[in-house]
């Protein structure tokens, strides 16, 4: 079975922005895109009231995604679009439509009063539980955010991509998010940028601000770690310019300042099956709420 690029609408802002972005991925890809809408029925009480009855309801999600394919079809001659009703929980059935998806695309809901993202319950559900990757795109998301501006300074979606950022814990590098990351980055035709970011192990810090030879050669030795890492993806994809980038310091705040130059920033969720619960990671969580360009989580062993 052909794979999609699935995307979760809801007539927001913010979905029709994700719809937007997943439309331009899947001509990437080759893939056809699925607008999966999903629809949780009216409580009884409430499905009695003649405007907000359970069959207006199901009028208004069906409209939206019926619509949303039109207009994509326009705005992206070829592409394949299909759509989806679905109707229950919308973190579980968006789950469950990642499964036979090569990513699944959201969107969030732009800045809040904190200067981060909201991203909603449903959304961070899904990037805790889904097993495929998982896009996460803001509401004020254009075309011409993901390239570079052209001679005079304005955004243009005809100049090229900007870099695709992947954020690596060397410790623990897995081959399935580098793998991703590279290939967004060859389908682009644009640099590879890996963040790695470090601090000191305890026993070193109490008298690293004052040992700078310490510092130093700490910051050797990690950048020297990450060049090895990155050795064999070099070979294997000889076309994608590689541009390494060991700093010290926390690494989810290393990859927020990369994301203002990204056209898709890359981190990893470890899947944990476990009675405790699944976690998202705090570099993963700390990235979705404040990169400024789209979010792929790649979900790993």
């Amino acid at each position: 079975m052909t794979r999609t690029v699935t995307v979760g609408l809801d007539g927001s802002r913010e979905s029709r922005a994700a719809a937007e972005w997943a439309a331009r991925e899947a001509q990437l890809l080759g893939l056809p895109l699925k607008l999966v809408q999903v629809w949780e029925p009216v409580p009884a009480p409430m499905a009695q009231a003649p405007l907000l009855g359970a069959e207006t309801q199901q009028h208004w999600v069906e409209r939206v995604p019926r619509e949303a394919a039109e207009g994509i079809r326009l705005r992206h001659p070829g592409l394949e679009v299909s759509t989806e009703l679905l109707s229950g929980r919308p973190a579980e059935l968006l789950t469950d439509s990642a499964r036979n998806a090569e990513l699944l695309v959201l969107g969030s809901r732009g800045l809040s009063g904190i200067g981060g993202f909201v991203i909603g319950s449903v959304g961070l559900s899904v990037v805790a539980h889904a097993e495929r990757p998982v896009v996460l795109v803001r509401a004020d998301q254009q075309a011409a955010d993901e390239h570079e501006t052209d001679p005079v300074g304005i955004p243009s979606a005809a100049t090229p991509f900007r870099p695709v950022v992947l954020g690596l814990d060397i410790g623990s590098p897995d081959e399935e998010l580098i793998e991703f990351a590279f290939t967004a980055a060859a389908r682009r035709g644009t640099p590879l940028r890996v963040v790695h970011g470090w601090n000191p192990p305890p026993y070193y810090a109490y008298g690293l601000s004052v040992d700078l030879e310490l510092h130093e050669a700490l910051a050797r030795r990690e950048a020297a770690a990450l060049t090895e890492t990155m050795a064999p993806w070099r070979d294997k994809f000889p076309d994608v310019d590689v541009i390494e980038a060991s700093s010290y310091g926390t690494p989810a705040n290393h990859l927020v300042d990369a994301s203002h130059e990204a056209s898709l920033v890359v981190v990893g969720r470890r899947i944990r099956r476990s009675p405790f619960g699944t976690h998202i990671g705090t570099v993963t969580h700390a990235v979705l709420h404040h990169s400024t360009a789209p979010v792929a989580v790649v979900p790993h062993p």
